[in-house]
């Protein structure tokens, strides 16, 4: 199954960099986002899309985190390797904040999914996989 579109998976992509930078660093992520900008090029829709990604996690980072930590109970998001705690964060937020605008459910995680592969460990996308579907099946009650 696709994980979005060339846009929208630039625009994750660019966006976990600046998440991941934001975390390790205490840096703020959104200066940090506009600083990769620079370096990589995206199109005006990715550029918008990893701005409004961005923008929405860092503003709703704590109830992310709460959520992921409800989906993880037994992974102190601390304890969590940085990239996967950021790649949760994001997804998180797509899954359950982003509103009407979001990409369908399996589209969010299969970019997730794909992210962990490409930026974490070995056992990065199992993780991810799994606590994004705790996460939907606790957040979108089923009937």
């Amino acid at each position: 199954m696709a994980s979005g579109t060339p846009s929208k998976n630039k625009a994750r992509q660019v966006a976990l960099q600046a998440l991941f930078e934001a975390d390790i660093t205490g840096h703020e992520a959104g200066p940090a986002l506009e600083r990769l900008l620079q370096d990589v090029r995206v199109s005006a829709a990715a550029t918008a899309t990893a701005r409004a990604l961005v923008a929405g996690v860092s503003a709703s980072i704590a109830e992310v985190d709460r959520l992921i930590e409800a989906a993880a109970p037994l992974w102190p998001l601390e304890q969590v390797a940085a990239v996967d705690r950021n790649v949760l964060r994001l997804a998180a937020y797509e899954l359950v904040l982003e509103g009407p605008d979001a990409p369908p459910e399996a589209v969010i995680i299969n970019g997730a999914v794909e992210l962990a592969k490409r930026y974490g460990s070995e056992s990065s996308a199992r993780f991810v996989n799994g606590v994004l579907g705790t996460l939907l099946r606790r957040a979108v009650p089923a009937g």
